[in-house]
C-alpha cells in the first residue's frame, strides 16, 4: 500500500470479496530527521494515508522498512547506470526487486498466501497452466511493461485487483467507499527525486562523474563542452547548448562516459531497426527460433511489429519491421504477443 488510490482500492476490493487481507507499505528512506517529502510517492505522508485506508477498510497495516534494499537495488542502480551513459528504468527495478522479490518474503513471514498491488496488468493461466502477464485493461494505465521479470514462481503469487478495470472506476469505487485518498493525484516523476533534477541528484551521488567532455558529431568534429554525460540521454534534444552549424537541430545519438563525449547528429539518424538486450526473462518457455512479436521500447511507446530471438544466457536480439527511434540502453524492451508479455529485458 504504497498510499495512492490504486494500491488502496486494490486492498478495499479484496476484503470487501471476503479475503483476509493484510496492509503492507514500505519506508524506504530514513525519516528519524523529521523529512516530509520524498519524491512523488512512498513519503511519510503517504505512509500516513495507507494507514487511514487500511484503518477504513478495518484491516491491519504495518510498515516495513526497505532503505537498505531500496538504496542497494535501486538508486545505486539509478546512479551508476547514469554514469556509464546509460538511462535507468528505477520503476521496474523496484517492481521487480522490492515488491515482488523482498516483499513476497516478507509476506510468507504473516503466512500470506499471496501478494496483492495496484498496478494495472492482469493475471491468467494458458492451456498448460503456466501463468500469463498480461496488459492492464486501461490502455493508458498499463503498468506491464514495468513488470516483465516476474517468474513463474512470482506470477504465482501474484493479485492485480485493479488490472481490469479503467482508471475512473477505480476513483469512483475509492468515492463510493469513502477512502480519504479517492481524489489524490497520481505520482508522476520518479519517486526519490522530489524535484525531477536527476542530474543534480546523480551528480551528488556520484561526484566522480562530474568531469569535463566535449560534444561531437558522427565523424568524430568537435561542436562543443559539458561537464559529465550523466546530464545526457539518447534522443535529447532540448538543453545541450549546441549552436549547430546547419539549422537542422542536433539529438543525442549515443554516449560514450569513458572518453566523456556525447556524440551528436540530426534526428534520422537515431532511428535503428535491431537492437540486443541483457538480463531477458522469459515468461513461460525461451523460443527455440525467431518469434513474431511486438516490441516495446519505452513505457509510453507503441509497441511495434518486430521479430525476437534467443541469443542464450540470458540475452536476445530484436530486427524491427520498421525503424524505431531513440533505443536507449538501460531503458526495459518488452515483448507482447497480443496483450500478453512473451518477456523483456535491458536493451545493451
Amino acid at each position: 500500500m504504497s498510499g495512492g488510490v490504486d494500491s488502496s482500492v486494490a486492498a478495499a476490493l479484496l476484503e470487501e470479496q471476503g479475503h483476509e487481507v493484510i496492509g503492507l507499505s514500505m519506508q524506504l528512506y530514513d525519516q528519524s530527521e523529521g523529512q516530509t517529502s520524498f519524491g512523488s510517492c512512498c513519503s511519510i505522508d503517504d505512509l500516513h494515508d495507507a494507514r487511514r485506508v487500511a484503518a477504513v477498510i478495518n484491516i491491519p497495516h504495518y510498515i516495513v522498512n526497505f532503505e537498505k534494499q531500496f538504496h542497494e537495488r535501486v538508486i545505486a542502480n539509478f546512479v551508476s547506470e547514469y554514469t556509464e551513459g546509460r538511462t535507468p528504468l528505477p520503476c521496474a527495478h523496484c517492481n521487480s526487486d522490492l515488491k515482488f522479490a523482498t516483499l513476497a518474503e516478507r509476506a510468507r513471514g504473516f503466512g500470506a498466501d499471496a501478494v496483492a498491488t495496484g498496478h494495472y496488468a492482469r493475471v491468467d493461466s494458458d492451456a498448460g497452466g503456466r501463468r500469463q502477464l498480461k496488459r492492464g485493461v486501461d490502455a493508458s494505465k498499463d503498468q506491464s511493461y514495468f513488470l516483465f521479470s516476474l517468474t513463474q514462481e512470482q506470477l504465482a503469487c501474484a493479485v492485480f485487483p485493479v488490472g481490469a478495470l479503467p482508471k475512473d472506476e477505480v476513483r469512483a469505487y475509492a468515492r463510493q467507499r469513502r477512502l480519504p485518498v479517492a481524489e489524490k493525484p497520481d505520482s508522476q516523476e520518479i519517486c526519490f527525486i522530489p524535484d525531477n533534477d536527476y542530474r543534480s541528484f546523480v551528480s551528488k551521488n556520484a561526484p566522480e562523474a562530474v568531469r569535463d567532455g566535449v560534444f561531437v558529431d558522427e565523424n568524430g568534429h568537435v561542436l562543443g563542452s559539458h561537464t559529465g554525460v550523466h546530464r545526457f540521454t539518447v534522443g535529447q534534444r532540448k538543453g545541450l547548448g549546441l549552436s549547430a552549424p546547419t539549422a537542422a537541430p542536433m539529438y543525442v545519438l549515443a554516449l560514450r562516459p569513458a572518453d566523456q563525449q556525447v556524440i551528436v547528429g540530426p534526428k534520422a539518424s537515431l532511428e535503428q531497426t535491431t537492437l540486443t538486450a541483457s538480463g531477458v526473462n522469459w515468461i513461460a518457455d525461451e523460443p527455440a527460433g525467431s518469434l513474431r512479436v511486438e516490441t516495446q521500447i519505452r513505457h509510453h511507446h507503441q509497441a511495434a511489429p518486430s521479430a525476437v530471438r534467443s541469443l542464450g544466457d540470458g540475452r536476445a536480439a530484436v530486427i524491427f519491421d520498421a525503424p524505431q527511434l531513440a533505443i536507449s540502453p538501460g531503458q526495459a524492451v518488452v515483448f507482447y504477443d497480443g496483450d500478453a508479455v512473451v518477456g523483456g529485458g535491458w536493451i545493451d
